[in-house]
């Protein structure tokens, strides 16, 4: 009962906070709420302060017995009361106030996400208006050098009634701003947007400075690089879908004025078809352009509207592209090009209509993508499933943008290909709508770079694995074993002359030195290595004995005054009394509760000490981690795989590194050298992330452990390359990266607290990373009254840690994720390569 009036009291500064912030009364109201809230607070707390100085005024009581302190219990008990009646009365005065503040939060959200979905649906027609203007623009400075087709096509599409209609656009927008017109005149009603800011004219004014920030940052990214951006960008080979993009546009130039010095005629038109369909060919059947777009990987993650509605659209093109390059790959001669045909294709790639332009899907890609930040939004989001995408935020962000370049190129070569097929067939000329159109790509894959180089900055390069859905022994979780192990054992026999004159705190550090008449002592398994941290519990208890297959050495022990160490179920061995005795009536032989660090065939806590280095003969990088116990040794595992240019990996040559298969004990292999052995005294490992955070051209080629003081620390070796061949510069030149600081020197570590926790797999819900760079942890015993101390926290998690797909990795690191109260995991993390810094314009666009 007093527990629950404390947390009562300890939860009314919370209430304080809400009304500061919620509060929907007068100003002048709220503050005098919150005075009378803290004028209660003070007395409240002065009456338990006066409660306890009954209790601290008797110099004798903590000696005093039970019965001389029941009359003292009962004043403080009283006064509890009081303090508790006092805070039902403040509670009930205040529910209501707390009720219509909740209620002005949901108004006030409720009022701005109209507010919002209504300045998204009007900014979105104003850029849809504003394209076709732009269009049109375009088509009049170049009027005289337009084919008529394309002109009446664009008028037909402008005045046609539909709801892509310039007109029905321009309708669309009063009505969001005014309304219906026989509703306009009511200023009540909320069916516009006007009438909605009048109405929540404070929700509209924060709403507006929120949209101002948004608009200043969109101008900030949009704005110019500075020379210096530039000069680096230009001597940094770009992304493998940037250098494609430039490939085709240099193709398709040739290509046109190749055709512009070949006359049109039945002569040349066998030469012109088949430089044109031989030149699509081999490009089309680049390894990246058959790429094909899945859209699973995106749509359980990217759950936007905006998104669903470019989704189906991307998905068409891809499906034209596809029938595309069936017709391509068919045509091997000029006598199997039957022109109706190459028209029909033509016609599809070109449609301009209500259900499908091709133009109208690369504005939508760059109004979703860029004008509403959904690059930024996808990197927000990516973050939070990373046990879905298996990708680092930055790599999700850059394999999305991959798809959607690819997609637009698709679409773009359709379309040169068509204007070509076109002014051979001599259905016109079309050179300049084909320089319009690569002027606008040009000018869209700017914006849409400068925006995807920043958002890819910021974006997170880790990658860890998230929790199982159930966690399995062995498959998904390992454990370093009986390192320090709960063990009973009576004080007769934890000094060589079986007295018992100590306690048990006594025992600090000291051995198992004999049992004492056959006792309990020799119905357990004898600790034969050191005992630390001995304590009195109870004298009288019923033990549980673990399998004898087990690490444990007890599933339970129970007291006889109810308390349970461990988790009370059925005892497949049976109970074991044990009972504490007096010796010579002067002295209890108690029995302790110690830790015991033996070591033994059941203790597996050795940790590899030599090197796992990628296979850098064959050009092969590590692209990922994972932990595996061989023969009683933890291994940090590598993945290893070919490197590609720029920055891709071969999936074909992807495979884990068998790690070394010794044993402790063969010959020529040495304690500290070939492994390490956790003791009492070195039982730490350090959290680090290790790269080389300065320079951008290294990757991680191998890892290995070393004991630093009594650490385990982790190292990375890390390999100079050329981005752009993707080749090891100089594979026998590398370099080991580490982090030299200890708890005592350099930058001092910050040791993270894990004692008197749960085992890790018993929590109901996903582990997440604790642990910062810099930090450490200490193998511990699992909780006494949780576990009764039997496992060694934290788990090593043995899930492959590897992107998806592979790729180069610029560091590596140990980390500790755990849950509040529970012992938590040992696991590695990558960090994938930065291609932020190859995020730029080619040289042509400039």
């Amino acid at each position: 009962m007093q527990l629950l009036q404390l947390q009562r009291l300890a939860s009314l500064p919370l209430l304080v906070c809400l009304f500061l912030f919620t509060s929907p009364t007068p100003s002048e109201a709220v503050i005098e709420d919150v005075l009378d809230i803290i004028h209660v607070v003070k007395e409240v707390t002065g009456g338990i302060l006066k409660a306890w100085d009954i209790v601290q005024s008797s110099p004798l009581a903590a000696n005093i017995e039970f019965p001389l302190m029941r009359e003292k219990q009962r004043k403080v008990l009283q006064r509890l009361k009081e303090v508790s009646r006092q805070i039902d009365q403040t509670e009930a005065q205040h529910a209501e106030y707390v009720a219509l503040a909740i209620e002005s939060i949901n108004t006030f959200l409720s009022s701005n996400v109209q507010l919002m979905a209504k300045m998204n649906d009007i900014q979105d027609t104003m850029n849809r208006i504003s394209s076709r203007y732009q269009q049109m623009q375009n088509y009049e400075a170049h009027k005289d050098k337009l084919e008529v087709s394309t002109l009446i096509t664009f008028a037909e599409w402008t005045v046609s009634p539909n709801a892509h209609s310039v007109h029905h656009l321009m309708d669309r927008l009063n009505i969001m701003l005014l309304g219906n017109e026989e509703k306009q005149l009511n200023f009540s009603s909320t069916n516009n947007l006007l009438s909605q800011l009048a109405h929540n004219y404070e929700s509209a004014m924060a709403l507006l400075l929120f949209m101002a920030a948004a608009t200043a940052l969109l101008l900030l990214l949009s704005s110019s690089t500075t020379a210096a951006q530039a000069a680096y960008a230009n001597r940094i080979p770009a992304l493998e879908v940037e250098a494609l993009r430039l490939n085709y546009i240099s193709l398709e130039q040739a290509l046109w004025q190749y055709l512009g010095k070949t006359a049109n005629s039945q002569n040349n038109r066998e030469s012109q078809l088949r430089k044109v369909y031989d030149s699509h060919r081999d490009f089309i059947n680049k390894p990246l352009m058959s790429q094909r777009y899945d859209k699973s990987r995106y749509e359980t993650i990217l759950h936007h509207y905006e998104w669903t509605l470019l989704d189906m659209k991307l998905v068409e093109l891809n499906s034209i592209f596809d029938f595309f390059k069936a017709h391509t790959m068919k045509s091997n001669t000029s006598n199997d090009l039957e022109e109706l045909a190459v028209l029909d294709l033509t016609k599809a790639v070109l449609r301009n209509d209500s259900n499908f332009s091709m133009s109208q899907v690369f504005q939508e890609i760059e109004r979703t993508m860029v004008s509403q930040s959904l690059y930024y939004r996808a990197m927000l989001v990516s973050a939070d499933q990373m046990c879905q995408t298996m990708q680092s935020s930055q790599q999700f962000v850059y394999s999305l943008y991959t798809d959607i370049a690819l997609t637009e190129l698709k679409g773009y070569t359709m379309m040169e290909f068509s204007w070509m097929m076109l002014r051979v067939y001599g259905r016109g000329n079309y050179t300049q709508e084909a320089e319009l159109m690569r002027r606008d790509y040009e000018k869209r894959t700017e914006r849409t770079l400068k925006l995807l180089r920043e958002v890819m900055r910021r974006a997170d390069r880790i990658l860890w694995r998230c929790d199982p859905k159930k966690h399995v022994p062995k498959v998904t979780y390992d454990e370093v074993t009986r390192l320090l192990q709960g063990y009973i054992e009576n004080e007769v026999d934890l000094n060589s002359d079986e007295t018992c004159r100590e306690t048990c705190s006594y025992y600090q550090s000291t051995r198992s030195e004999g049992c004492f008449k056959e006792k309990f002592c020799a119905r357990q398994p004898k600790c034969s290595g050191r005992l630390y941290n001995c304590q009195f519990v109870e004298s009288d208890m019923w033990v549980c004995p673990a399998p004898m297959n087990s690490t444990r050495r007890y599933e339970y022990v129970e007291f006889e005054n109810g308390r349970v160490l461990g988790e009370r179920k059925s005892c497949s061995r049976g109970t074991t009394k044990v009972d504490s005795w007096w010796r010579y009536l002067f002295w209890h032989c108690s029995y302790c509760f110690c830790l015991c660090d033996e070591q033994g065939l059941k203790s597996d806590r050795f940790f590899n000490l030599r090197e796992a280095v990628a296979d850098i003969k064959q050009n092969k990088v590590v692209t990922g981690l994972r932990f595996v116990k061989k023969n009683r040794i933890f291994h940090l595992q590598i993945q290893e795989g070919q490197l590609l240019p720029r920055g891709a990996i071969n999936q074909s040559t992807v495979a884990w590194r068998p790690v070394d298969d010794y044993k402790i004990f063969d010959r020529n292999v040495a304690k500290g050298v070939d492994y390490h052995t956790l003791n009492y005294e070195s039982r730490s490992i350090d959290l680090d992330d290790i790269m080389k955070a300065d320079d951008n051209s290294f990757v991680v080629t191998g890892v290995r452990f070393r004991v630093l003081g009594a650490h385990l620390n982790l190292e990375a070796m890390l390999s100079e390359f050329d981005f752009k061949k993707g080749e090891l510069i100089m594979p026998g030149v590398n370099i080991w990266q580490s982090n030299d600081n200890t708890d005592v020197s350099g930058e001092r570590r910050v040791k993270l607290n894990n004692y008197n926790a749960d085992v890790p797999t018993r929590t109901i819900v996903s582990s997440l990373p604790i642990s910062k760079d810099n930090q450490y942890i200490d193998f511990v015993n699992s909780g006494m009254d949780a576990d009764a101390a039997q496992s060694t926290v934290p788990f090593i998690d043995i899930q492959d840690v590897v992107s998806n797909p592979p790729v180069p990795l610029a560091g590596i690191g140990i980390y500790f994720k755990s849950r509040q109260g529970f012992g938590g995991f040992v696991a590695p993390k990558i960090i994938t390569y930065d291609f932020a810094s190859h995020v730029q314009m080619p040289k042509t666009f400039n």
